[in-house]
């Protein structure tokens, strides 16, 4: 791969990676306090017949479902709480992307000449190199996701002040230091297996959508049209792969979350996954994963096809 396409590949990624942030930062706020272990609200329950037959109020603690989040985000915080964090995670998803659309790309071109051509093997291969390739990324933007959680974390009634990425900056340094930054970075790299699936789901997926085109390319039909429905195809393939891949490694997009939560008694991944389990139960490990999949289809579809789209555009 000569050094223009690595660049197309590094442009592509980055544009497709933040054009998904923006589109579903709101989602992504809801997802990550559903995820927190601070979610539970408390709703007030009226109970009659008592010994001195007054009434009691007694409240108990539930659970909120994605709709019940947004709806007391906007009324307590307002619409602008729902791009909390979006600055840090722009910062942070264009070089990451970047660096593994790149990577990806560039090993997947070279594996072509040694296995058979766009195969399991090398789809597979090609995304755990790249993925190895971001750990250097994920290890380089970890105190920019880690602030970016904090900042979606923090709830405040309208009106007040709200933390700025700067003093979350300050406060994390104050009570941690230096590996306070680093919080939920075991959790990122248990992360890598997500995308790996990922790509060899997409890849096949996409595979079989070309030999469709090419067994039909008889039909004269029109090209515009043809190529408008190979993006639309590119779309689904992403949503499809992605829905998959994030069904099976969910769980540790909750861990970390609970990682990078200031003042958590959580502290390593196994201790985390553990306690999970036995103070929450199994159905912990897969808290928000309703809101996660409504972001994460279209964030993906979205990311890829404009990755698919600008490297189109600039190959010509």
């Amino acid at each position: 791969m000569s050094q223009r396409d690595t660049l197309v590949h590094l442009f592509a990624g980055g544009c497709g990676g933040t054009v998904g942030a923006i589109l579903t930062c709101p989602l992504e706020v809801v997802k990550t306090r559903l995820q927190s272990s601070s979610v539970t609200f408390y709703i007030s329950e009226v109970h009659l017949d008592t010994v001195n037959g007054a009434t009691v109020n007694r409240v108990t603690r539930v659970s909120p479902g994605p709709l019940h989040c947004l709806k007391m985000i906007l009324q307590k915080e307002g619409p602008r709480s729902l791009f909390r964090g979006l600055g840090p995670n722009l910062v942070g998803v264009a070089p990451s992307r970047a660096i593994y659309f790149a990577a990806y790309s560039n090993c997947k071109e070279k594996l072509n000449s040694i296995f058979n051509p766009d195969s399991t093997q090398v789809h597979m291969v090609s995304a755990g190199v790249a993925g190895i390739y971001c750990f250097t990324a994920i290890t380089t933007t970890n105190p920019i996701w880690l602030v970016k959680t904090r900042l979606q974390l923090d709830a405040r009634n309208r009106g007040e002040r709200r933390m700025s990425a700067f003093e979350c900056v300050r406060k994390v340094y104050r009570s941690d230091g230096i590996k306070g930054f680093y919080r939920g970075m075991s959790a990122s790299y248990a992360g890598i297996s997500e995308t790996v699936i990922h790509f060899v789901i997409y890849e096949s997926i996409k595979r079989k959508l070309l030999e469709y085109k090419t067994a039909s390319a008889m039909d004269n039909e029109d090209e515009a049209a043809k190529e408008a429905s190979d993006f639309v195809g590119m779309m689904m393939a992403a949503a499809t792969s992605k829905t998959c891949a994030t069904s099976i490694a969910y769980p540790h997009e909750v861990v970390r979350t609970r990682l990078r939560e200031e003042g958590t008694k959580y502290r390593s991944f196994f201790q985390t996954l553990s306690l999970l389990v036995r103070e929450e139960g199994y159905g912990s490990l897969y808290r928000g994963l309703t809101t996660h999949l409504v972001r994460q289809i279209p964030n993906t579809a979205i990311m890829m096809s404009t990755y698919e789209a600008v490297v189109y555009l600039l190959d010509g």
